[in-house]
């Protein structure tokens, strides 16, 4: 039996997961990693931080077969990761970029290799999960939207702020606004400054996900399904469930799917 190790190098969190070669990443079960765990990406910049990252995976799992990764926090990141184990210095690594190419799958990006690997990651992943016109959408630092066809086409997508990045540029560029709080939950239209700015931020990402949801009917390519992760996942699944026409949609909030899609693309490049 193989282990792999598997690592989503985000903006603001690096992830990682190991799996067994006797696992599946179309698996839906909920405990689907034999281990995982999460901290900030900064800590790849800090010697010491690496270390102690390092030591950590190597005595909590045996030493994996193959090491695969994508990664969009940059180049140094990359190499900074690469450094975390030079006793597994036999061990490959794999490195999942937008242009890698999958089986059944293509973009029509007009340059791929300028394709996210954390989107094209998710893409795969929603491939492996379902074979049905979907929506995937990464709602973290930044939010992305991909549209995938059942017949296995990306259309491409949109890349918008993320709800944090929203509510700190109304406060970084604006004389008078706070940095709004989420507090209980809020529907509709604010009554307060601080609920006008989270129900506004709210209200723009779903407002997003309508409008991707037109276009791709416009499209013929109907949306059945909508694929959610990132840290703020659970807030827009929230706003959704407010919204009669989107909560008739299948909806599946899949923590990890950018891992998962790592997993996928590996199986196959073995």
């Amino acid at each position: 039996m193989s282990l792999y190790l598997l690592f989503d190098v985000g903006n603001t969190r690096l992830k990682w997961a190991a799996v067994e070669s006797t696992q599946h990443p179309s698996d839906q079960q909920k405990k689907l990693w034999a281990y995982s765990g999460s901290i900030s990406s900064q800590s790849l910049q800090s010697v010491e931080h690496r270390a102690e990252l390092a030591d950590y995976i190597a005595k909590t799992l045996p030493k994996p077969d193959v090491i695969a990764f994508s990664c969009v926090a940059g180049q140094e990141a990359i190499n900074n990761l690469k450094l975390l184990f030079p006793q597994w210095q036999d061990v490959q690594w794999r490195e999942l970029r937008g242009d890698s190419t999958v089986d059944g799958i293509r973009t029509l990006y007009q340059d791929s290799s300028k394709l996210g690997a954390d989107r094209w990651a998710a893409i795969i992943a929603a491939r492996t999960l379902s074979k049905v016109n979907a929506l995937i959408i990464n709602a973290g630092t930044a939010t992305t939207i991909d549209l995938l066809g059942s017949n296995g086409l990306h259309y491409g997508g949109w890349i918008i702020p993320g709800l944090e990045l929203m509510r700190r540029s109304l406060e970084s560029n604006t004389a008078q606004l706070p940095l709004a709080t989420r507090g209980e939950a809020h529907h509709g239209f604010g009554t307060s400054t601080n609920e006008a700015i989270i129900s506004g931020c709210d209200a723009a990402q779903i407002g997003a996900i309508q409008y991707a949801i037109d276009i791709a009917k416009e499209m013929n390519q109907p949306i059945e399904k909508i694929w959610l992760d990132g840290g703020n996942a659970k807030i827009l699944v929230n706003e959704i469930r407010q919204l009669s026409k989107l909560n008739a949609l299948k909806i599946e909030t899949s923590e990890g799917l950018v891992l998962r899609g790592v997993w996928a693309w590996l199986l196959k490049n073995l």
